[in-house]
């Protein structure tokens, strides 16, 4: 008997739709086949399926089994083809019919019982796209699927539990759809903005950056407070809205790392990668393309630590990235595209021992030394970069003195208020755009939502000559002014915004 269950393969953040064709055959020598280019783990499924089926209490039928996977010219991965083969099995023994308008997805345990299986997100956008009515999938993977509207999510504990479904002896209620926008994240952050004593200026900086979604690098001697800054602006970050919502549940769906029961993602990632990280760590890529650390940080923040340290291929292959907002990773098979709208936070010491510039312990490098040290990072990646701040070490007097008098410094979130508050204005102004920050504005953005006076050019273009900036430098400039009159809740850009942006250039 042959009988055809609905199912689909993940590949990048799309699902493609698989045809799981099962004939069990009343002639033939007992035999257990899968064909349709199956990987080492997807070959491995007729054991699962086997053991599942005798051990939920099921006679496996010792006959001649052969499994499709089609289209045939697809290679097939992953271990969530146990549960639609197992359904047609049953379905060909049994004597009962696959419903026509379901998928079936998840990975089977020996004991029959299904396991947590990444992908059960796009599964759920995939039946959506095509019309599909329902999906059955592991129990741990129902809320994933069901923030996804207008689609039937069952979940299954077990096979018997399948099994006595679809034979019309227990009702499974489908998961309720659940809105992406409907709580409120919480956050817990390492550091509040109101603990770190001085900096006046880099938590400035921080709090533009966080406005505008800027990148932002920072210079100082070792124990300046630069990590501090850097972990504490998660706390001055607005929520993840209902679209971002989605793109960043996405990626942590593809790669496997939504918990058992776990659903939406409602907080802003923080990735904060050693500087041994491989370029395929950090980019994405491997034989089975996944997502590398700038994608599990898209539209939250990725923070590199000792930014020189980093190996200079590593570096550079963060060039494109940043500049389209997307990663394309490219391989024999298959062709994969990942997100990658992050904030990027780097930061590094001024010279090989760090103590350049300070003002009690003398920097012992030559001038040779600093140079080649700070070469390790090149002028395009640098140019990509919007703020540069420098971050003084503080005189451990001036610390003591702030707590004697007990200063009352701004909270992180006092800060969150005022950037939540610019955010809303880019929300605003880019509502017919496909933009959710400033620092996404292309140039036909730039010459439609930042409008220059005269004055405020002639500044602009005489910074350009004295700081020979680049086109890029330039328009960065126009983004960053925009994001501090946005803060202060200004519809044009003045004098004084645009100063205070080009005081974030480095200076030649």
């Amino acid at each position: 008997m042959l009988v055809k269950v609905l199912s689909a393969s993940n590949s990048g953040l799309e699902a493609i739709g698989i045809d799981v064709e099962v004939n069990v055959a009343n002639r033939g020598l007992p035999a257990f086949e899968i064909v349709g280019l199956p990987s080492k783990a997807v070959d491995e499924s007729k054991e699962r399926v086997r053991t599942a089926v005798i051990n939920s209490n099921i006679e496996f039928p010792s006959r001649r089994i052969v499994v499709n996977l089609a289209p045939g010219d697809v290679p097939k991965e992953g271990s969530f083809y146990d549960l639609p083969i197992a359904a047609g099995i049953l379905a060909s023994i049994i004597q009962f019919k696959i419903p026509k308008d379901s998928l079936f997805f998840g990975e089977l345990s020996l004991d029959g019982t299904l396991r947590h299986t990444k992908g059960a997100l796009l599964l759920a956008l995939f039946a959506k796209e095509k019309g599909i009515k329902n999906i059955f999938v592991p129990k741990s993977c129902a809320n994933e699927a069901a923030v996804v509207k207008g689609i039937g999510v069952y979940p299954i504990e077990n096979l018997n539990h399948l099994l006595a479904y679809l034979l019309d002896e227990i009702v499974i209620q489908p998961v309720k759809f659940k809105e992406t926008n409907e709580e409120k994240s919480v956050i817990k952050v390492e550091f509040d903005m109101a603990e770190i004593l001085g900096q006046e200026q880099a938590k400035r900086a921080m709090e533009i950056s966080a406005a505008g979604g800027h990148n932002i690098f920072m210079s100082g001697s070792p124990g300046s407070g630069k990590t501090m800054l850097a972990r504490a602006v998660q706390g001055i970050l607005p929520a993840l809205m209902g679209g971002e919502r989605l793109e960043v549940t996405k990626i942590y769906s593809a790669a496997g790392r939504i918990p058992p029961e776990g659903s939406i993602i409602k907080t802003r990632s923080f990735r904060s990668p050693h500087h041994t990280i491989s370029q395929v760590g950090l980019i994405g890529g491997g034989t089975r393309p996944q997502p590398g650390e700038i994608s599990l940080a898209h539209r939250g923040i990725l923070f590199l630590d000792e930014f020189n340290e980093f190996p200079r291929s590593v570096l550079e292959a963060l060039r494109q990235p940043i500049e389209d907002g997307y990663v394309s990773i490219s391989r024999s098979r298959e062709r994969v595209r990942y997100p990658c709208k992050f904030m990027l936070i780097a930061s590094a010491n001024p010279c090989p021992c760090g103590y350049l510039h300070h003002h009690k312990k003398p920097c012992v490098c030559t001038q040779r030394e600093i140079e080649k040290y700070r070469k390790r990072v090149s002028g395009p990646m640098l140019d990509r970069i919007d703020l540069h701040v420098d971050v003084p070490a503080v005189n451990v007097k001036e610390l003591s003195e702030d707590e004697q008098l007990n200063i009352n410094l701004e909270t992180s979130e006092q800060i969150q208020r005022r950037v939540i508050s610019a955010r809303k204005i880019q929300q605003a102004r880019f509502k017919e755009d496909s933009v959710y920050t400033n620092a996404e504005m292309k140039n036909a953005h730039i010459k439609k939502y930042c409008k220059l006076s005269k004055e405020v050019k002639q500044l602009l273009c005489q910074a350009g000559i004295a700081f020979q900036l680049s086109a890029r430098s330039y328009f960065k400039m126009i983004k960053v002014a925009r994001t501090i009159a946005d803060l202060e809740n200004l519809s044009g850009i003045s004098m004084a915004h645009m100063a205070e942006a080009l005081q974030y250039r480095p200076k030649v």
